[in-house]
This record gives structure tokens, sequence and C-alpha cells, in this order.
């Protein structure tokens, strides 16, 4: 075998995790999670949810669904349709005041096609179907990344710090970002693991409630871990720091 061949599969990922970090990166930037500026751990956190409007459209879709549904179960479709209103609001205002509109559209799409889902198949609790296979899939993908060594928060961490893919020779970052992919892995399961036997014995209303209770609340704290280990790793050198001599 040469050398150019024993070269070649290390190759492939180093050409992957810059797509990908480029993706994450370029997202983290949007959702104001940027290590490489200077911001406190609240005003990142509170940029990450998206402020009031984030929240909002985070929480008061699947709320007004678990609020109608648990006083007035049928018709299915008046709890399903104005959480699907809700969303479509959203929107709609974000694209009126031209502002972005990833977010709320992003939420009308998986509101729309989990009412579908719902109205389909009559079943209430359908319309989770859709975020609990996002907790798996996300559980799975950040767990075999950090795993194998290529944690997806490295990835993204070493793209917005200008670092690439050099965190994975420094024994300390890379150990910091395999857990953080872990912890991360562990809020994905974890809602999956209380959500799922809700689903399965059709528990609509404690399901839409834990829903909520295990999204933001849980999503913010671990926003604020990984924002403060990322810096810790990448200090932002002082102005007054010496230059270093000749």
């Amino acid at each position: 075998m040469s050398a150019a061949d024993e070269q070649r599969p290390e190759q492939a990922p180093s050409s992957a995790s810059e797509v990908i970090g480029a993706a994450l990166g370029g997202a983290a930037r949007k959702a104001g999670l940027d290590p490489t500026e200077e911001s406190s751990t609240q005003k990142v956190v509170w940029s990450a949810m998206g402020g009031w409007r984030g929240i909002l459209e985070s929480v008061l879709p699947s709320l007004a669904f678990v609020i109608l549904f648990t006083l007035a179960p049928d018709p299915l479709i008046l709890s399903l349709g104005v959480s699907v209103g809700l969303a479509a609001v959203f929107t709609i205002v974000r694209l009126v005041q031209k502002s972005p509109p990833s977010a709320a559209l992003g939420g009308l799409i998986a509101a729309a096609a989990a009412a579908a889902l719902a109205l389909w198949t009559g079943r209430g609790a359908d319309n989770f179907v859709p975020g609990l296979i996002t907790n798996a899939v996300y559980g799975t993908v950040f767990l075999v990344s950090a795993l194998i060594g290529w944690s997806l928060i490295g990835i993204a961490a070493g793209f917005l710090m200008g670092d690439a893919t050099g965190w994975r020779s420094d024994r300390r970052k890379r150990r910091a970002f395999r857990w953080l992919g872990i912890a991360w892995a562990v809020l994905f399961f974890a809602r999956l693991a209380v959500q799922l036997p809700l689903y399965l014995t059709d528990q609509v209303t404690a399901l839409g409630t834990l829903k909520l209770i295990m999204g933001l609340p849980l999503f913010a704290p671990l926003i604020a871990v990984t924002w403060l280990v990322v810096r810790a790793l990448y200090p932002r050198a002082s102005p007054q720091d010496p230059a270093p001599s000749a």
C-alpha cells in the first residue's frame, strides 16, 4: 500500500467535518452562539432561545393543543387547527416584519406534518410522533459522533474558533467535546425515555405537558454549560496581554 493510499481514509472525514462544521457554525452564529463575540452567558442563552418571540413560537402551539385537547378532545381537528394556526400566525408576522422566518417556518412545517398524521390516524398522541423521532435521531447522532471522536460540538466550535479539526489533537479539548456531545445525547434520550411510554399508552395530556417541561427548561441550562466550556477551552486574549517577544 502506498503512502497516498494510507492517507486517503483521513481525507474524507476531514472534508466532511469542514462541511458539517460550516453548517453547524453558521447555524450557531445565527442563533447568537459565537464564542468569538463578547457576550454574557445570560445573553447567549436568551439569544439561542430566540428571545420572547422564540419562546412563544416554541411553546404556544403545543400548549394550545394540550389545553384544547384536554378540555374538548372531540373533534380532534379543533385542537390541531388552533395549534397549526398559531404556528402560521408566527410565520406570517416574521414575513411581514422581514425578520428571518426560518425558526417559525420550521415550526409551522413540523406542526402541520404532526397534525396531518394525527388527523389521518385519529389519535391525538400521534401529534407528538415527529418530536419523538427527532429526539431519537438527534440523540443517536450526538452519541455516535462523540464516541467515535468527532463530536458535533467540537466540529462546530472548531469552525467558529478557526481551529478546524485541531481540537482533535488536544486531549483536553477532545475529552471536553466528547462529554458535551454525550450530555446532549442524554438530554434527547431522556426526553424519549419519558415521553415514549406516555405515547404508547395514549396519555396525550401528560405527554404534551412533559414535552413542554422537558423542552426549553432543559435546553437553556445545557446551552449555558456548552457555551461556558467552549469559552474556557478558547479563552479570549486580553488587550493588555504583552505581545510575544521575537
